[in-house]
């Protein structure tokens, strides 16, 4: 199964609170409470955000955590970065790659392909679309409504 982690899905979790009230300044222990997850969770992705400049934090006892940006110029390709690192089906997706097999596998071209058009599709969905609690519409994507019973079809 390919899935993000835990700590990508509560980055998103946290992220999108925040767009819904971009004014706001965010304490750690504030956001952790609303949204349901434990401190220290919390702090260690607040600081992965800011280190990936998707957040800026602001010290003093007005102080707290912000979007660096708009919501609607952080993608969700950028969240899963700061979290992951970059999006790659596969090790010969990625730009460094080291994989032994590259020139004899038959199939490197085929997952980079597959590879940025995940990264496309990811790209093009942006915080403010993840925060709202109507569903997004995803460009090239026609997806079927769907029970938690059936099986995806795309």
């Amino acid at each position: 199964m390919l899935k993000l982690s835990k700590m990508t899905d509560y980055a998103v979790v946290l992220s999108a609170q925040m767009a819904r009230h971009p004014e706001r300044l965010y304490a750690a222990a504030d956001l952790a409470d609303e949204i349901g997850l434990p401190r220290p969770t919390v702090s260690k992705l607040l600081k992965m955000l800011v280190k990936a400049e998707l957040l800026v934090s602001r010290r003093g006892t007005q102080g707290g955590y912000q979007l660096a940006r708009s919501a609607s110029a952080i993608t969700a390709s950028d969240l899963i970065a700061a979290i992951e690192g970059p999006v790659a089906m596969t090790e010969c997706s990625l730009e460094d790659s080291r994989c032994d097999l590259i020139s004899q596998c038959g199939v490197a071209n085929n997952w980079q392909r597959v590879t940025l058009a995940v990264h496309q599709l990811l790209a093009s969905v942006t915080l403010a679309q993840l925060a709202q609690t109507q569903p997004i519409k995803l460009p090239w994507v026609q997806i079927q409504a769907l029970t938690l019973h059936e099986p995806a079809q795309l």
